[in-house]
């Protein structure tokens, strides 16, 4: 070890940040890397986000596909199996499964559209509130001696 191999330690001294447009002697004065006139040469200039140089942006150059329905309708599935399990850990008050209890035993969120799909078997009689039922479930409910509500 000799005093000319000692540095500081890493992380312990930040590099000077660059001095740029301060005059000729620090090398960075003139133009201040901006290069000669054009519009990045001036104050205030921003590039459009995408932007690449002149040449079709990315987001022209590949093509379009798809179409998104800004009419459709989002059901969150619930299925018979689930509400069973419900009845089995004694969440049900009433034999009546509604969206509040849905809810609250974290199945949907407050706002969410609801639709009770046929998986799964069921054995006690209820009385299901959803906005949706498919044909299967349905059938699967009254099987039991359930009613259907749809809201």
């Amino acid at each position: 070890m000799n005093l000319s191999s000692l540095t500081p330690s890493k992380g312990s001294v930040k590099n000077k940040k660059k001095r740029i447009g301060r005059g000729q002697g620090s090398g960075k004065g003139g133009t201040a890397t901006r290069g000669h006139k054009g519009a990045q040469s001036r104050s205030g200039y921003s590039r459009k986000l995408g932007f690449e140089g002149g040449q079709m942006p990315l987001q022209r150059r590949i093509p379009k596909f798809g179409f998104k329905n800004i009419n459709r309708v989002e059901y969150k599935p619930v299925n018979l199996k689930t509400l069973q399990m419900l009845v089995d850990n004694k969440k049900v008050k009433k034999n009546t499964v509604n969206i509040s209890i849905m809810v609250e035993n974290g199945l949907v969120s407050k706002n969410d559209l609801v639709k009770v799909l046929g998986n799964g078997e069921i054995k006690s009689s209820l009385k299901v509130e959803a906005h949706g039922f498919s044909k299967s479930a349905i059938k699967a409910i009254e099987k039991a001696g359930g009613e259907i509500k749809v809201i």
